[in-house]
């Protein structure tokens, strides 16, 4: 994936000779060949937005995810609005939530505090990850160019993990469905599960100044695993 940035230069030159027309040659072109032409440039314009090493590639990924998985956040505090559905024109029916299922429990408010706490943490997560990218991320060697490259593919996986779940969490709420995005969301959220094969703590761009928050948000993520866990589990 990010490792190909490296023929970025070959790149820039294969397009050079490719596109390097004269331009009175376009006046003998077809519709279909401008409209063509114009695709290819319209292409290379973004040539200039691309990132120019792994380590600004990887950032622009885990600010992207975090960007979605707040997002969802705010979906979720917003669905949880009493006056939600009474202020909104669009609503039928002459009563709101005039049907159960419309609605949440005492119960499940309490198991969406839980998941949204799992939400969080995956936020905080991909924040001090890209704190950490921006300090101590190298792509000298391939080791860490494969570090990094990892990094990326299991970040893009949390926010589809966190959409998942947080979906099982609108009324009628999806208990078995919460309970396995749940363990979905922490298997990617680190990437932070305790186990020798820890991948935040071996990673290059985590060194001994982060052991820190990578322990604090270990602890926030096992707290609301089983939080979530316990009150799924309550009454049923």
């Amino acid at each position: 994936m990010l490792s190909c940035l490296g023929g970025d230069s070959q790149c820039w030159s294969a397009s050079f000779v490719f596109l390097y027309v004269p331009l009175s040659v376009s006046s003998s072109l077809s519709q279909e060949q401008l409209m063509s032409t114009g695709g290819v440039w319209s292409a290379c314009d973004h040539f200039s937005q691309l990132s120019k090493d792994n380590k600004a590639a990887v950032v622009r990924v885990l600010t992207s995810q975090t960007g979605v998985v707040k997002d969802a956040i705010e979906e979720i505090e917003q669905a949880q609005d009493p006056f939600d559905d009474i202020l909104d024109d669009d609503q039928e029916g002459d009563e709101p939530r005039g049907n159960q299922d419309t609605y949440w429990s005492e119960k499940d408010r309490r198991v969406i505090g839980a998941c949204q706490g799992l939400m969080k943490a995956s936020v905080a997560c991909l924040r001090k990850l890209s704190s950490a990218v921006r300090a101590n991320g190298d792509f000298s060697t391939p080791q860490n160019v494969s570090q990094l490259d990892d990094l990326a593919d299991i970040s893009k996986e949390i926010s589809p993990g966190v959409d998942d779940l947080a979906l099982c969490l609108y009324p009628p709420m999806d208990y078995s469905g919460v309970e396995t995005h749940v363990r979905h969301t922490l298997s990617h959220n680190g990437i932070m599960n305790s186990s020798d094969q820890n991948f935040t703590k071996s990673c290059h761009v985590c060194g001994e100044s982060e052991l820190t928050w990578v322990q604090f948000l270990d602890g926030a993520v096992d707290h609301n695993l089983q939080k979530t866990k316990d009150l799924i589990e309550q009454d049923s």
